[in-house]
Parts: structure tokens; sequence; C-alpha cells
């Protein structure tokens, strides 16, 4: 009997072990690496593509939504739109993966901000003026409709509460009047108190107030009325500002080149890479439904839960190349579910809460 009960432990013994072996060896996989198992997902979308892509590295993955995602946004039906550079636009609705280009009537191939009005018309921003989709052909708005600058910078297509377009070029902003291009006239024109700003985006506030970021004069808050302009020297930090985001409790939040600055309308709050942030040259900022803030930056992508002290180290989650995710992160969105998705050098990616996924042209979606 002592042999058995000796046998029978030893057995239990090894169980346990294994057990424990497996349980850390995925903690450990979950803190620092991607997994490259399938995650639950729709089924594979049907590829449309009716033109050649422009010309591509000679490594160039054909099985990428797109190497290049500058820009994502989800419309109204629950359709997400994917920005990228070489490819034109590209349409996601569950059953197919549309791409727009040439034959569509879409020329230009690089697009950097997406939006919707209020008659569900889709805006695209590009380096050749606008576009809007009525759902069943586009329209170029350039020079001749008053766009004196055609390239429209990043994020830079605002539709406000009022339903009027606001378009962020590098060299001014400018609205759109519907009535004049009913009319066959000059449709844009230049907003007058933002005559000659380098535009880097647009927001919306929660009071109304229209938010610019721009990539060397600060922001600038309009109110209906009148511009208030923070820079430098009214505490911002320096006069670039390269994202703009606001959270649940109405603090706006900005990127600058060396780190990020909370606004909470009476003063500034910075944050650096001595504070826990990762890379330098900071980019682009989003923050999720729950309060979490994403920033965006050379070499790396933050996770920064204000909520958190400064002085616990889980405030801060960096991620670099080596946790699955591309580090030239160029673009970041979260849809009407909750998911976040990223557009980087390297093709589109998910977020499930703790892991990057890449999405491919068949998933996972």
């Amino acid at each position: 009997m002592k042999t058995v009960k000796v046998m029978m432990m030893a057995l239990n013994n090894i169980f346990l072990f294994s057990l424990l072996i497996f349980f850390t060896s995925c903690n450990g996989q979950e803190k620092t690496h991607t997994s490259k198992a399938p995650i639950a997902s729709k089924q594979s979308p049907t590829v449309i593509k009716n033109f050649k892509a422009a010309a591509m590295a000679p490594d160039f993955d054909t099985t990428l939504v797109s190497q290049y995602i500058r820009s994502i946004f989800q419309d109204s039906k629950g359709n997400l739109w994917f920005g990228t550079i070489g490819e034109g636009v590209v349409r996601y609705d569950e059953k197919t993966l549309t791409y727009f280009s040439n034959p569509d009537g879409f020329i230009n191939t690089s697009v950097f901000a997406i939006n919707e009005d209020k008659n569900g018309n889709i805006w695209f921003g590009t380096d050749q003026g606008v576009y809007k989709y009525d759902g069943k052909t586009f329209r170029n708005y350039n020079e001749k409709d008053g766009l004196s600058h055609i390239d429209i910078s990043r994020k830079s297509i605002l539709v406000d509460k009022s339903g009027t377009i606001w378009v962020g070029t590098h060299g001014g902003v400018y609205q759109y009047d519907p009535s004049a291009d009913t009319k066959g006239g000059q449709c844009f024109s230049l907003f007058p108190l933002l005559t000659s700003i380098n535009v880097a985006g647009i927001m919306e506030d929660k009071n109304g107030n229209i938010w610019f970021a721009s990539s060397d004069d600060g922001v600038f808050r309009y109110d209906g009325k009148t511009i208030v302009n923070f820079n430098e020297k009214k505490g911002l930090g320096e006069n670039y500002a390269g994202g703009i985001a606001q959270d649940q409790i109405g603090n706006m939040w900005f990127t600058m080149k060396n780190g990020i600055c909370k606004f909470d309308g009476k003063t500034f709050t910075e944050y650096t890479p001595k504070d826990g942030l990762g890379g330098t040259e900071f980019w682009g900022i989003i923050i999720e439904q729950s309060g979490i803030v994403w920033i965006t930056a050379r070499g790396s992508t933050t996770r920064f839960d204000p909520s958190v002290p400064l002085s616990n180290p889980n405030a801060f989650t960096v991620f670099t190349p080596a946790n699955g995710l591309n580090c030239c992160v160029q673009s970041m969105f979260q849809d009407k579910s909750g998911t976040m998705w990223w557009g980087t050098g390297q093709g589109l990616y998910r977020f499930n809460g703790t892991r990057f996924y890449q999405v491919k042209q068949i998933g996972p979606w």
C-alpha cells in the first residue's frame, strides 16, 4: 500500500508541476509576445479589386489589407473604411472587402482623413483635395472649388454637430457650403480666423468648441465667435501639436514632439518619457471609451491609464515591435463595439485587450 501511495503522490506532483509550467508559460507569452494563434472572427470576406495597385516594394505582402493604412473610420451603417497609401480607400462590410480606385472615380490613392456627413455621404481627405462618396459615385473637390491648398492633413475632416464640414490643410482651414455646391459655384472657402496654419488635426469637444492642432503654432479653440491660441508661451509646452483628443470628464489632450499634454481648462500637465512614455517624437493620440489613453511615437506605442498614480509602474505599458505591433503606427480607431484597430506601416492590426493580431484580407476579422 505504501508503494501505491508513493506512486500516486508522485503522479499528482507531476500533474501539478505540468499545470504550473503551462500557466506560467501562458502568462509570460501574454506579457511579452503576440500569439500567432487565430482568434474568433467572422467569415473571411470576398475581396473585390478592379484596379492595379500602385507599385510597392518587392517584398510587399499582397495578402495584407494594405501595407500603409493612414486613416480608419466606421460609418453609420457599421462599415469600416481604411484609407491607404497606394491602394486608395478600402471598405469592409463583413461580407466584402472592396477596394475603390480609378475605375470608380477615386483617382487619388493616398487617404489621410475620413468622415461622414448628416446625409450619409462619406468624405475623404487626400493630397489631391477632398472626395465625397454618395454610395454610388465619387466627386473630387480641388482648386476650382475653392481649396487653394489641396493637401489635406491627417484627421482633418470634421463634421460638427450643426452639420458644418471643416477641412484642414497644410495652408489653412476651409469650410464647405452645400448650397453653393448645388448651384455649381465655389463651395469651399478659407476660414478667415485661421488663414495660414499648418493643421495637424481637428475635433469638436463636448461643449461644441472646435479645436485645431497645428504643427507650428500650438492649438486653437473656436467657440463660434472667437479664436483662442494655446502655445508654448501659455503653458502648452511647445508650439508643435500633432494629435488632439478629449477624455470622458472633459480634459483635452495633445501630443507634442517630446511627450503629451493634458489641459483641464485652466492648467497644462505634461507627461514625457521620464514619466513612462515610450519612444521619441510623439504623433498620435486616442482615448478609449474606458478612459485609457494610447499614444504613438517613433519606436513604440504606449498605453496610459490616467486613473493609476504615476508612481505605479502599471500606469504606462509600452509596446514595441517585440510585442508584435509594428512601431510605425499611422492611425488608431475604436469602433462602436469597442474593438481597437491599428493602421501601421506593415498593415492592419487589432487589439483584444491583451495582444495585437495582424488582420489580413482573409482575417481574422
